[in-house]
């Protein structure tokens, strides 16, 4: 039996999100499936990427993109009511500002979300492959 990888990638610096975000490009987000719990500090995504680290471009898997310590999420050019909208992730990045971190996700067609962070501790988890 074929073992089955899924990545669990734990980033707290610039070099562990370059990771993810090299992991998660090309990403389909549907907006029903982003999620911020405020009170949680947690900001939360479920997205559907390939499986670009074992090469094999056709394996489709489903992963929780979660960021933790969020206090503030602002987005631009999406319209959030829009459940069944899919956004496509082209990378995530990050700049210090002052005492904060501003982790931008940043999605085709000028679309993005900014998260507002103390510091960086994103986590991307595979759930499970797409047949």
């Amino acid at each position: 039996m074929e073992k089955k990888y899924l990545a669990k990638i734990i980033a707290n610096d610039n070099e562990g999100l370059q990771l993810i975000s090299a992991c998660c490009s090309g990403a389909k987000i549907k907006i029903s499936n982003i999620k911020y719990l405020q009170s949680n500090k947690i900001f939360l995504i479920s997205l559907e990427r390939k499986s670009l680290e074992t090469g094999d471009n056709k394996k489709k898997i489903k992963s929780i993109c979660k960021f933790d310590f969020v206090d503030k999420v602002k987005s631009k050019n999406i319209n959030q009511k829009d459940l069944q909208l899919t956004l496509e992730l082209i990378a995530i990045d990050f700049f210090k500002n002052k005492d904060d971190y501003e982790i931008n996700l940043i999605f085709k067609d000028n679309a993005y979300i900014s998260l507002i962070t103390e510091s960086i501790e994103v986590r991307l988890e595979d759930q499970n492959e797409i047949e």
